[in-house]
């Protein structure tokens, strides 16, 4: 998953490692695996392009499931880490709007949380149909960024938090606009699934804790209220009452 845009290399690596955490979290390997089970791809005579790959998770778990899978990202981060992680597999640099593939090349299309940052999903999903064979299925997965469900004692500076941290995101709701976009642009046999993944360890703490930094920094709250609300939930996580629900899209298409 990258923008349209590479931030700094600093930046670059820590959402490799928050990519790379969100990965071993519950569930998110189930989710997975329904994603590469909606492409219905064939062993051994399918190619599939996995867009924004980001290290390459994907595209080696596509190919212990004897699918040849290439990887795109715009980053060359990452990009440079995938292919040092899995020299063998096919990494490509390039963004979501051009794909370097022929017309009709591909069997499947996937992209996991990489449409809320696309500007302009429309010219990707043109971009998708043109890279797909007629009958290719097209898999989008990702979180509708206004909804996390947290428990808090102050349920309006929960609220607030979690829109002020949307507001940031290029397209924060996109994920349930799926069945829309995909349909607008001509796709067929259009499904929808949302896998909800619960959380009441320590390990979503750290996304809880850059909600409200990113909220602050951008005036929606101010420090005071981050670090009040930061305070409660790391309390909360101690005394074994942090509750996080966290609802993942996942739209599934042909082409026709």
């Amino acid at each position: 998953m990258t923008s349209e845009t590479s931030p700094p290399r600093q930046a670059r690596d820590d959402l490799i490692a928050l990519l790379d955490a969100a990965d071993r979290l519950p569930g998110a390997e189930e989710l997975r695996a329904r994603s590469y089970d909606l492409l219905a791809a064939a062993p051994e005579s399918s190619v599939v392009v996995d867009v924004g790959c980001g290290a390459g998770r994907a595209v080696a778990e596509l190919a212990e499931r004897d699918v040849k899978a290439v990887g795109v990202d715009l980053s060359e981060r990452m990009i440079a880490i995938a292919r040092d992680r899995r020299p063998e597999a096919d990494f490509r640099l390039a963004g979501a709007y051009e794909l370097p593939l022929r017309d009709a090349s591909v069997d499947g299309y996937r992209a996991d949380k990489l449409f809320h940052e696309l500007a302009d999903p429309e010219r990707a999903l043109a971009e998708a149909r043109r890279v797909l064979k007629p009958g290719g299925r097209i898999v989008l997965v990702g979180q509708d960024w206004d909804t996390l469900v947290v428990d808090s004692d102050d349920p309006a500076l929960t609220r607030t938090i979690v829109h002020g941290r949307a507001d940031l995101v290029t397209a924060p709701r996109a994920a349930r606009q799926y069945r829309n976009l995909l349909l607008d642009a001509g796709f067929g046999d259009v499904t929808v699934e949302v896998r909800t993944g619960v959380f009441t360890g320590p390990a979503m703490l750290p996304l809880i804790t850059g909600l409200a930094e990113a909220a602050c920094s951008s005036g929606a709250v101010t420090r005071r209220q981050a670090d009040h609300w930061i305070a409660e939930q790391q309390g909360r996580t101690e005394a074994d009452r942090f509750f996080l629900a966290l609802p993942m899209f996942m739209a599934a298409a042909t082409a026709w």
